[in-house]
C-alpha cells in the first residue's frame, strides 16, 4: 500500500476505493496560496472524496490558518471546518497547534502564534491512543476533606482521605511545537512530532496513513517510521524529488514515484 502519486489531488483521490483510508493528516494551501505551483485548491471536491475514502471510523486531521487580506482574517478555516460537517463528517476535536518560534509579522495587533488542527470523524473514531503526559502531583501523597455543599464537615463523609497522585495524564488539545526547519521542507511545513503524534493517536500499525496534499512527506515518514503504510499525493515534480530524498536520507529506501 506505501506509495507516492505524483498528481492532482482531486484526480487521485477519485481513483482510490471506497472506504480504504484509516487516517489523513494534511495541511491545505491557505486562501491567497489556492494556487500551488500553477495547480488550482478545490477545496470542495477534495473534502467530498476525502468522505468517501476515508473508512467508517476514520479520522481526517485538517491543519489549517488564515491568512490577513486588507487587514481581516480571512475566517476560510471556520467555513472549511462546516462544510466538512455539511458533507457528513463529525468535528471530534478542534486542536490548536501552537509555535514555539512564530515569524512575527508586524502586525498591527497581536502576533499570529497558532493554527488550528480540525479532527474530523467518519462516525465514532475507531482508534484513539491518547498521548501521556506527567502530573504535578506524580507519585505524591495529598489528604482531603469530604464535606457537603456547604463547605461544613458531613456527619457521613468527615474523615481526612489520603490519595496517591496519578503519574500520568492525558495531555491537553493545544500543542506547542517548534515550526519545522531544514532543507527538505517546503514553504509551509508541519512538525515531523505534529504529524507523528496524530499518527499515534488516530491510528495502529498496519493501517493506512493518507497526505493528499504531500509537500516534502512529513505525514509519510512519520507513518513509515512507526509502521504504518501510507500514500501521498503530490502534484509537484520538485517537492515528489525531496520526498525521495528524505527517505533515502532517513531510511536509505529507494521510493518509486508513481503517475
Amino acid at each position: 500500500m506505501s506509495q507516492v502519486i505524483q498528481g492532482n489531488c482531486l484526480d487521485v483521490l477519485k481513483t482510490l476505493e471506497d472506504n480504504s483510508i484509516d487516517l489523513t493528516v494534511t495541511s491545505p494551501p491557505y486562501d491567497n496560496l489556492r494556487t500551488y505551483k500553477g495547480y488550482t485548491f478545490d477545496f470542495e471536491g477534495i473534502a467530498k472524496e476525502l468522505y468517501r475514502v476515508t473508512k467508517q471510523g476514520g479520522v481526517v486531521v485538517w491543519v489549517v490558518g488564515d491568512a490577513t487580506i486588507n487587514g481581516s482574517e480571512t475566517g476560510t478555516s471556520f467555513k472549511q471546518a462546516l462544510y466538512f460537517k455539511e458533507i457528513g463528517f463529525n468535528l471530534h476535536d478542534t486542536m490548536i497547534y501552537a509555535k514555539n518560534n512564530p515569524i512575527p509579522q508586524n502586525h498591527n495587533r497581536y502576533e499570529q502564534q497558532f493554527e488550528y488542527m480540525f479532527v474530523f470523524s467518519k462516525g465514532k473514531p475507531n482508534t484513539f491512543n491518547p498521548l501521556k503526559e506527567n502530573t504535578k502531583t506524580k507519585g505524591k501523597e495529598y489528604s482531603w476533606k469530604n464535606t457537603n455543599d456547604y463547605g461544613d464537615k458531613s456527619a457521613k463523609r468527615s474523615r481526612d482521605e489520603i490519595s496517591i497522585g496519578k503519574d500520568t495524564k492525558n495531555r491537553f488539545n493545544i500543542w506547542f511545537m517548534s515550526v519545522a526547519s531544514s532543507k527538505f521542507t517546503n514553504s509551509a511545513p508541519f512538525p515531523e512530532k505534529l504529524a507523528e503524534d496524530h499518527i499515534l493517536s488516530w491510528s495502529n500499525p498496519d493501517d493506512v496513513v493518507m497526505d493528499c496534499l504531500a509537500g516534502s512527506g512529513t505525514t509519510g515518514i512519520m507513518a513509515h517510521k512507526n509502521g504504518r503504510k501510507f500514500i501521498l499525493i503530490e502534484t509537484s515534480e520538485t517537492y515528489c524529488d525531496i520526498i525521495k530524498e528524505r527517505f533515502k536520507s532517513r531510511f536509505n529506501l529507494d521510493i518509486k514515484i508513481c503517475h
